[in-house]
């Protein structure tokens, strides 16, 4: 693992974990780590993030945002059981190459996922959890799976590797980081298939999977202070049903109603599909939560 000693205009700095660059910086110039986790395969720089951040160091936090692999400057990763498994490897080695663990960890939708199975697999990294917009449900699970695995198994089943380049995600990886081109080509069609069709795999909807791929037996052993924002009452994505069944899961938690509208995420999605989302994305109102998390932590 090596850290750049270079700092670029926005703080960020690069360190290698598990053969691959991870991009990442720090708000804040004191107090407990938070690491907090965006949603999608969205970088750390989606409008309505940093904010959050802000408004968590001003509380007295230092927050670290990165760039997950597959996600904005990072390098691209593909191992692992699912991709949140995958991530959760890199986020163990990032917290403790960067000597900031154990600290909390917090994250929404995809972030959520993603804290939470690091919470699970690597529990000494973790002191507390503070999660919202967990996606569950059938609905949720099978737009994750047609989103993030379904166009690069159809790309390159029809169209080989240089399909693949051509796909949304993997392009916007490229056009942020250039060395995504060649971290591609270096799988074959049968690897690069196969990995899909394994990540595709843990977004079928099983019995005992509240969480898309992860077994509900998993969470038994999770004993850290959680901080549960519950999904608005008719969001799809992020049901109502699975905040409380996590709650169930994870012994001690607490789950609150969310600051927000309980419509925010429906009325962004409606924006963005209706091509009105400038000025009003899909986290610009996860910084309304900074006050009840901050309240948490600081107990």
């Amino acid at each position: 693992m090596t850290t750049s000693p270079e700092l670029s205009q926005s703080g960020e700095r690069t360190i290698e974990i598990r053969g691959g660059e991870v991009v990442y910086e720090i708000v804040g110039a004191q107090g407990d780590f938070i690491v907090l986790t965006a949603g999608g395969r969205f970088s750390k720089d989606i409008p309505g993030l940093r904010p959050l951040a802000e408004a968590l160091a001003h509380g007295g936090y230092r927050v670290l945002l990165w760039d997950r692999p597959n996600c904005g400057k990072s390098d691209v990763q593909l191992f692992g059981e699912s991709e949140s498994h995958m991530r959760a490897a890199v986020l163990d080695d990032l917290i403790t190459a960067l000597g900031i663990g154990p600290c909390i960890l917090a994250g929404g939708s995809g972030g959520a996922r993603d804290s939470m199975l690091t919470a699970i697999l690597y529990p000494q990294q973790v002191t507390k959890l503070v999660l919202w917009n967990i996606v569950g449900g059938i609905f949720g699970t099978y737009v994750l799976g047609h989103v993030y695995a379904m166009p690069s198994i159809l790309a390159v089943r029809g169209r080989g590797m240089p399909g693949v380049l051509a796909v949304n995600d993997w392009r916007s990886c490229i056009e942020a980081n250039p060395r995504n081109r060649e971290r591609l080509l270096r799988f074959t069609e049968d690897e690069f298939l196969n990995i899909m069709l394994r990540w595709l795999n843990a977004f079928v909807t099983k019995p005992g999977q509240t969480i898309p791929g992860v077994d509900d037996t998993l969470f038994n052993d999770l004993a850290v202070p959680t901080l549960i924002i519950r999904g608005g009452k008719n969001d799809l994505n992020h049901p109502k049903r699975t905040s409380l069944e996590v709650q169930c899961l994870i012994k001690g938690s607490e789950l609150i109603d969310p600051p927000w509208p309980e419509d925010a995420w429906e009325r962004a999605s409606e924006a963005m599909a209706q091509g009105k989302a400038k000025g009003f994305n899909l986290f610009d109102t996860w910084v309304q939560a900074a006050p009840k998390i901050l309240e948490f932590l600081d107990r």
